[in-house]
Protein backbone atom coordinates (compact mmCIF):
# COMPACT_ATOMS: atom_id res chain seq x y z
CA UNK A 1 0.00 0.00 0.00
CA UNK A 2 2.49 2.33 0.84
CA UNK A 3 4.83 1.39 -2.02
CA UNK A 4 1.50 2.28 -4.32
CA UNK A 5 1.00 5.41 -2.67
CA UNK A 6 4.50 6.78 -3.17
CA UNK A 7 4.42 5.81 -7.14
CA UNK A 8 1.19 7.74 -7.41
CA UNK A 9 3.24 10.86 -5.69
CA UNK A 10 5.91 10.29 -8.21
CA UNK A 11 3.87 10.60 -11.31
CA UNK A 12 2.38 13.55 -10.05
CA UNK A 13 5.41 15.06 -9.54
CA UNK A 14 7.00 13.93 -13.10
CA UNK A 15 4.03 15.63 -14.45
CA UNK A 16 3.82 18.96 -12.64
CA UNK A 17 7.74 19.54 -13.11
CA UNK A 18 7.57 18.85 -16.77
CA UNK A 19 7.15 22.74 -17.43
CA UNK A 20 9.74 25.30 -17.62
CA UNK A 21 7.92 27.89 -15.96
CA UNK A 22 7.23 25.23 -13.25
CA UNK A 23 11.18 25.09 -12.54
CA UNK A 24 11.99 28.47 -11.63
CA UNK A 25 10.14 30.74 -8.99
CA UNK A 26 7.85 33.55 -10.22
CA UNK A 27 8.58 37.30 -9.36
CA UNK A 28 6.53 37.81 -6.70
CA UNK A 29 7.89 34.59 -4.94
CA UNK A 30 11.35 36.47 -5.52
CA UNK A 31 10.29 39.77 -4.52
CA UNK A 32 9.28 38.19 -1.25
CA UNK A 33 12.34 36.20 -0.89
CA UNK A 34 14.43 38.71 -1.29
CA UNK A 35 12.21 40.92 1.51
CA UNK A 36 12.19 38.02 3.83
CA UNK A 37 16.12 37.80 3.26
CA UNK A 38 16.75 41.23 3.91
CA UNK A 39 14.77 41.08 7.11
CA UNK A 40 16.84 38.59 8.28
CA UNK A 41 19.85 39.84 7.04
CA UNK A 42 18.78 42.67 8.68
CA UNK A 43 17.70 41.01 12.00
CA UNK A 44 21.29 39.35 12.09
CA UNK A 45 23.18 42.56 11.31
CA UNK A 46 20.88 45.00 14.04
CA UNK A 47 21.25 42.12 16.16
CA UNK A 48 22.69 38.95 16.24
CA UNK A 49 25.56 40.03 14.43
CA UNK A 50 26.67 42.98 17.28
CA UNK A 51 25.93 39.84 20.12
CA UNK A 52 28.28 37.47 18.27
CA UNK A 53 31.07 40.03 17.73
CA UNK A 54 30.34 40.64 21.57
CA UNK A 55 30.75 37.14 22.52
CA UNK A 56 34.09 37.15 20.02
CA UNK A 57 35.77 40.05 21.40
CA UNK A 58 34.60 38.97 25.59
CA UNK A 59 36.08 35.69 24.28
CA UNK A 60 39.54 37.80 22.89
CA UNK A 61 39.44 39.36 25.55
CA UNK A 62 39.03 36.34 27.93
CA UNK A 63 42.02 34.67 25.97
CA UNK A 64 44.69 37.67 26.03
CA UNK A 65 43.61 37.67 29.92
CA UNK A 66 44.87 34.28 30.16
CA UNK A 67 47.61 35.25 27.79
CA UNK A 68 48.86 37.72 29.75
CA UNK A 69 48.42 36.59 33.23
CA UNK A 70 49.98 33.41 32.07
CA UNK A 71 52.77 35.69 30.68
CA UNK A 72 53.19 37.42 34.21
CA UNK A 73 52.97 34.06 36.07
CA UNK A 74 55.57 33.01 33.83
CA UNK A 75 58.27 36.44 34.65
CA UNK A 76 56.93 36.29 38.74
CA UNK A 77 58.30 32.38 38.91
CA UNK A 78 61.42 33.33 36.61
CA UNK A 79 61.95 36.44 39.09
CA UNK A 80 61.34 34.17 42.34
CA UNK A 81 63.88 31.50 40.74
CA UNK A 82 66.23 34.19 40.45
CA UNK A 83 65.92 35.33 43.79
CA UNK A 84 65.94 31.68 45.16
CA UNK A 85 69.14 31.73 43.30
CA UNK A 86 70.51 35.02 44.65
CA UNK A 87 69.71 33.31 47.96
CA UNK A 88 71.18 30.19 47.49
CA UNK A 89 74.36 32.13 46.18
CA UNK A 90 74.35 34.54 49.53
CA UNK A 91 73.57 31.67 51.86
CA UNK A 92 76.75 29.77 49.86
CA UNK A 93 78.59 32.68 49.99
CA UNK A 94 78.00 33.45 54.20
CA UNK A 95 78.73 29.59 54.44
CA UNK A 96 81.86 30.62 53.42
CA UNK A 97 82.50 33.41 55.36
CA UNK A 98 81.07 31.51 58.09
CA UNK A 99 83.64 28.89 57.76
CA UNK A 100 86.42 31.36 56.87
CA UNK A 101 85.52 33.15 60.02
CA UNK A 102 85.59 30.15 62.37
CA UNK A 103 89.19 28.71 60.35
CA UNK A 104 89.99 32.38 61.41
CA UNK A 105 89.25 32.13 65.23
CA UNK A 106 90.91 28.84 65.68
CA UNK A 107 93.79 29.47 63.64
CA UNK A 108 93.86 33.15 66.70
CA UNK A 109 92.41 30.48 69.53
CA UNK A 110 95.48 28.19 68.57
CA UNK A 111 98.06 31.00 68.46
CA UNK A 112 96.48 32.31 71.42
CA UNK A 113 96.86 29.16 73.40
CA UNK A 114 100.35 28.42 72.28
CA UNK A 115 101.16 31.83 73.45
CA UNK A 116 99.84 31.31 76.57
CA UNK A 117 101.47 28.12 76.91
CA UNK A 118 104.65 29.46 75.72
CA UNK A 119 103.98 32.22 78.73
CA UNK A 120 103.08 29.72 81.01
CA UNK A 121 106.24 27.71 79.98
CA UNK A 122 108.52 30.65 80.62
CA UNK A 123 107.20 31.91 84.17
CA UNK A 124 107.41 28.02 85.11
CA UNK A 125 111.10 28.57 83.68
CA UNK A 126 111.44 31.72 85.59
CA UNK A 127 110.24 30.84 88.99
CA UNK A 128 112.42 27.58 88.72
CA UNK A 129 114.86 29.56 88.31
CA UNK A 130 114.20 31.81 91.29
CA UNK A 131 113.62 28.83 93.41
CA UNK A 132 117.06 27.15 92.16
CA UNK A 133 118.39 30.79 93.21
CA UNK A 134 116.63 30.95 96.66
CA UNK A 135 117.89 27.44 97.01
CA UNK A 136 121.48 27.98 96.11
CA UNK A 137 121.54 31.05 98.44
CA UNK A 138 119.98 29.45 101.29
CA UNK A 139 122.16 26.25 100.64
CA UNK A 140 125.03 28.51 100.28
CA UNK A 141 124.01 30.54 103.41
CA UNK A 142 123.78 27.27 105.61
CA UNK A 143 127.19 26.45 104.02
CA UNK A 144 128.66 29.27 105.14
CA UNK A 145 127.34 29.22 108.53
CA UNK A 146 128.89 25.20 108.75
CA UNK A 147 131.92 26.34 107.49
CA UNK A 148 132.23 29.23 110.10
CA UNK A 149 131.43 27.08 112.56
CA UNK A 150 134.09 24.78 111.50
CA UNK A 151 136.51 27.08 110.92
CA UNK A 152 136.58 28.63 114.46
CA UNK A 153 136.46 25.22 115.99
CA UNK A 154 139.87 24.32 113.94
CA UNK A 155 140.95 28.05 114.39
CA UNK A 156 140.32 27.63 118.28
CA UNK A 157 142.44 23.82 118.55
CA UNK A 158 144.94 25.24 116.26
CA UNK A 159 145.69 28.31 118.19
CA UNK A 160 144.72 26.65 121.69
CA UNK A 161 142.04 29.13 122.78
CA UNK A 162 138.86 30.39 122.14
CA UNK A 163 138.47 33.61 119.63
CA UNK A 164 135.62 35.65 120.02
CA UNK A 165 132.67 34.79 117.36
CA UNK A 166 132.41 37.97 116.09
CA UNK A 167 135.81 38.19 115.14
CA UNK A 168 135.72 34.78 113.26
CA UNK A 169 132.80 35.53 111.06
CA UNK A 170 134.46 38.83 110.03
CA UNK A 171 136.94 36.79 108.82
CA UNK A 172 135.09 33.46 107.11
CA UNK A 173 132.81 36.45 105.58
CA UNK A 174 136.04 37.99 104.18
CA UNK A 175 137.23 34.61 103.35
CA UNK A 176 133.91 33.53 101.34
CA UNK A 177 133.85 36.46 99.54
CA UNK A 178 136.79 35.71 98.40
CA UNK A 179 136.25 32.24 97.14
CA UNK A 180 133.11 33.55 95.56
CA UNK A 181 134.81 36.58 93.26
CA UNK A 182 137.38 33.81 92.60
CA UNK A 183 140.37 35.28 94.31
CA UNK A 184 142.95 32.89 96.29
CA UNK A 185 143.38 33.17 99.88
CA UNK A 186 146.91 33.57 100.25
CA UNK A 187 147.96 37.02 101.10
Amino acid sequence: MLSTHLAILAQETTQEISEKKDLYPGAAELILAAVAFFIIFFFFWKWVLPRVNTLLEERRQQIQGQLEEAEDTKRRAEQELEEYRAQLANARDEGDRIIEEARKTAEQLRRDIQATAEQEAENTVVRAQEEIRAERDRVFGELRTQVGEIAVELAGRVVGQTLDPQAHERLIDDYIEQVASGETGTN
